[in-house]
């Protein structure tokens, strides 16, 4: 026979002995399989969603914005922007965009509404939906508005009635369901309204302190959108103008779910990892019963390398089928995201399948599992011919070097393939930290129980109580494992309700304190005692009566802007450069400051050059100043010039008004602004009832009701939450699987036990009873662990990452602590039944069997 024939012959029987050796204890592993299986389904589908995104996003990018590129300004073109756009031959579309109140006459409703002129032509490319239809087209040549259908439903308004936006009436003419360009957040915020190009001018809002976008729209199909960035993206930039292509707003929405399927990947890891650390303690429970088998293999004639490669092939074999049936559950799971996500994804998805995601998801089942399976099969290797006859149970223990060697594999693994989904490797390094880090608290906590109950043990208590004890750590016992598979489904399940319950409290407006809740915007100079005054007038009292001046950075410290934008060493950010700061004055700080560094100076002299001003640390950290530093603002055509006087914590996430820049009192008072009013309003009524009064008589005010903001903000987190806690469902049940395996095997460890107590005269109630109380306390323990070690990562977060004082949801302890806790005594219990029901002498013999 030749080599190869040998080898063949070879191979063959490995397969054939790993099969028939499976095919006798397979339920053992089984379950441990699903682990797998649910753990590829899990990273399988947010994976394939995310190339399906992407895939979706590259082919509507241009439907999405309506156009291959625009150019863009928050101002009128400067001439130089003109110029440019003059040289691409012209605008193909106009709009100009701005937010205002507008009214229905009909029913005296008023709402915030985006307001979107635009010119005949547009789009090119989608279309705006309309009902009917025809509408989208026609709103043009039939001089009338498309109102968002949502608003038309919310406040009765049909097809055929006026709306009134400034000093504009116009008839309603269609429903509007979609439109490109718009932004699904602020649109819900500022639903949109369309209405032609030509009658912006006559609304008679286009004035100081009104913040107005233009867009110039081009079609050019056979453009290179890359080399066209390159020959007028720096030009634009400098002429305060902005290109977006419809490449680069694909990119950016890419980029914007990519980085939220990134943090699910890691969610779908974890719940993952969770099933290895299950297949790792069934097989090291699995081979140490197979060590006699495998005595009996060497005694026969079979080499070292054969009986480890014929338990090697069980688990690869296991983790393929759990790495194919996974990748197909994930792909069937994919379907769900876009019904979770409605009304967050830019498009409209088409599902798809992607190779090069099942192929990984296939791999990484069967990798895994033999990964962390490799440290007991590696016991195979040590096992002696002798066993057969002479049995202990360290016969086939390994060197510590390699088990070392083992782990480092494994941590290398798991820091490359977060890096992999995460392509950052600091990132990919804090994640692996806090997952060995959390595995080994929750493995500590467990073990320093165990030599607790040792040293302490109650010998006093009952039987039943003391042997539910001993079990928790007798030889072989499972606490560790359990531990780590209920603590982690609970520590991610109950940081989700800590995490989503601190951000909702960051923008809580308490009703019972003097919270501003309204803010009235764009409140021109002569309007703001006669605006104030018809609060009073309607029994509202103005709290804050904040004036704005508008200005620019013309110079850094003696370096003006368009020389910094020249140099390409430069570390100032590019928005410090061309952003139009709203700054205001005043004498004092406000609830959401704090002082950094400097001293704020309240008040000086008019005409006191340089004036000490007060910046947010972001400015300072983006403009690249410090205390002293000299800014010279452009005001309107005024040169001012400043110092850094200090320099502020800012907490933008409060719903007040913040700045970047605050100047002191006795400087802007002269200089063109206008004002923002807020004022607290104690119900929806009265909100509606000051909106249609202030709106008939200042047309230009805008009205932002900073409880809508909220409710915006709470439906966003509950559909994020949605998907995330979809995710962390995984480890969830991921961990009821690792349980559920766990269990069943040690109830094959436990067979002999109970018999013997049995025949001793123990009741099946005392044994009951004796398992019962173990697995309560394991899950309390587990859950309790879990939910205790999410509470101070929590703390974490909201000290170092939302810089604001956390409150725990009462959830995690009021549901998830009994629920797990529950879930784990029926479990236990329902694996122990069948020794229970059946004579020790059945049991016996099955066992024999």
């Amino acid at each position: 026979m030749s080599k190869n024939q040998k080898m063949t012959a070879g191979a063959a029987w490995l397969f054939i002995m790993a099969w028939r050796d499976f095919k006798a204890s397979a339920g053992k592993l089984s379950l441990f399989m699903v682990s797998i299986v649910l753990g590829v389904a899990a990273i399988v589908s947010i994976q394939s969603f995310g190339e399906t995104l992407k895939d979706n996003i590259a082919l509507q990018s241009k439907a999405l914005m309506g156009a291959d590129f625009k150019i863009e300004s928050d101002n009128a073109l400067t001439e130089d922007a003109l110029q440019i756009v003059d040289s691409l031959g012209g605008a193909d579309a106009e709009e100009i965009s701005f937010a205002s109140m507008a009214l229905f006459p009909k029913n005296g409703a008023t709402k915030l509404l985006q307001v979107r002129g635009i010119s005949e032509g547009f789009p090119f490319y989608g279309e705006i939906e309309t009902q009917p239809e025809t509408a989208g087209r026609n709103f043009g040549k039939l001089n009338g508005a498309l109102v968002d259908a949502t608003v038309m439903l919310q406040l009765g308004v049909e097809v055929g009635d006026t709306v009134k936006i400034g000093e504009v009436r116009l008839p309603v003419v269609g429903e509007l369901k979609n439109l490109p360009g718009s932004n699904a957040v602020f649109s819900a915020i500022a639903p949109p309204v369309v209405i032609p190009y030509s009658y912006v001018e006559q609304t008679g809002l286009v004035q100081l302190g009104s913040r107005i976008d233009y867009q110039y729209y081009f079609k050019a199909p056979k453009a290179d959108m890359q080399l066209l960035e390159d020959r007028i993206g720096d030009r634009l930039d400098a002429a305060e103008a902005d290109l977006d292509t419809h490449t680069s707003t694909s990119d950016r929405l890419g980029r914007r779910y990519e980085n939220f399927g990134k943090f699910l990947n890691l969610v779908g890891f974890v719940a993952l990892l969770l099933g290895c650390v299950g297949i790792a303690s069934a097989t090291t429970i699995y081979i140490r019963e197979k060590l006699r088998s495998v005595a009996v293999l060497k005694c026969l004639g079979a080499t070292r390398k054969q009986a480890f490669l014929i338990y090697l092939i069980q688990i690869a074999a296991i983790g393929l089928l759990g790495g194919i049936l996974g990748t197909a559950l994930g792909l069937a799971l994919q379907q769900l995201f876009p019904v979770l996500l409605e009304g967050l994804l830019p498009v409209d998805v088409k599902i798809t399948w992607s190779a090069p995601v099942i192929a990984m998801g296939i791999f990484i089942g069967m990798f895994m599992s033999v990964l962390f399976a490799l440290y007991p099969l590696l016991s195979t290797l040590y096992v002696s011919p002798l066993q057969t006859l002479r049995f202990t149970e360290d016969a086939g223990s390994q060197s510590r070097s390699t088990a070392i060697l083992v782990s480092g594999i494994i941590l290398l693994f798991i820091f490359l393939f977060s890096l992999w989904l995460l392509g950052d490797w600091k990132y990919a390094l804090a994640f692996l930290g806090g997952i060995v880090v959390t595995f080994s608290i929750l493995a500590g906590i467990a073990r320093l129980f165990m030599r607790l109950l040792r040293r302490y043990f109650p010998t006093s208590w009952s039987f039943t109580s003391r042997q539910s004890l001993r079990n928790l750590f007798r030889p072989r016992n499972q606490t560790v494992v359990l531990i780590l598979a209920i603590g982690v489904g609970s520590f991610l399940i109950s940081t989700l309700y800590f995490t989503k319950d601190m951000l909702l409290a960051q923008a809580n407006l308490d009703s019972s304190t003097q919270q501003a809740n309204m803010i009235l915007l764009d409140v021109q100079r002569d309007q703001m005692p006669l605006v104030a005054q018809k609060l009073r007038a309607n029994d509202l009292t103005p709290l804050d009566e904040v004036p704005i001046v508008t200005m620019r950075v013309h110079s850094i410290n003696g370096r003006d802007v368009a020389d910094i934008k020249t140099d390409t060493t430069t570390q100032i950010s590019r928005w410090i450069l061309n952003h139009e700061f709203r700054t205001t004055y005043r004498d004092s700080l406000i609830g959401s400051e704090s002082l950094k560094e400097g001293s704020f100076t309240p008040r000086i002299e008019d005409g006191t050059e340089p004036v000490p001003v007060s910046v947010s640390d972001n400015f300072a950290q983006d403009a690249v100043v410090a205390i002293g530093d000299r800014v010279t603002f452009n005001v309107q055509g005024r040169l001012l010039e400043t110092t850094i006087g200090s320099i502020r914590l800012v907490d933008w996430s409060r719903l007040q008004l913040n700045f970047s820049v605050v100047f002191p009192a006795g400087v802007l008072e002269q200089a063109p602004q206008f004002g923002v009013i807020t004022t607290q309003v104690p119900n929806s009524e009265v909100s509606a009832a000051i909106q249609r009064i202030l709106v008939k008589d200042y047309a230009n005010v805008s009205i932002l009701d900073l409880r809508q903001v909220l409710n915006v903000i709470e439906d966003l987190l509950t559909k994020i939450s949605y998907i995330i806690n979809f995710m962390a469902f995984f480890s969830i049940l991921i961990g009821i699987i690792v349980l559920l395996g766990a269990v069943r095997t040690s109830k094959y460890q436990r067979i002999r036990e109970s018999v013997l107590l049995r025949t001793m005269g123990a009741k099946s109630k005392q044994i009951l009873r004796i398992q019962g109380l173990e697995y309560l306390y394991l899950g309390l323990l587990g859950a309790l662990s879990g939910i205790l070690l999410s509470l101070i990562g929590s703390l974490m977060l909201a000290y170092f990452a939302f810089d604001t004082t956390f409150i725990p949801s009462w959830v995690p302890f009021a549901v998830l602590l009994p629920g797990i806790t529950l879930l784990v005594v029926i479990i236990g219990l329902a694996n122990s039944r069948s020794v229970i029901k059946s004579s020790p002498l059945e049991v016996l013999r099955k066992e024999a069997r």
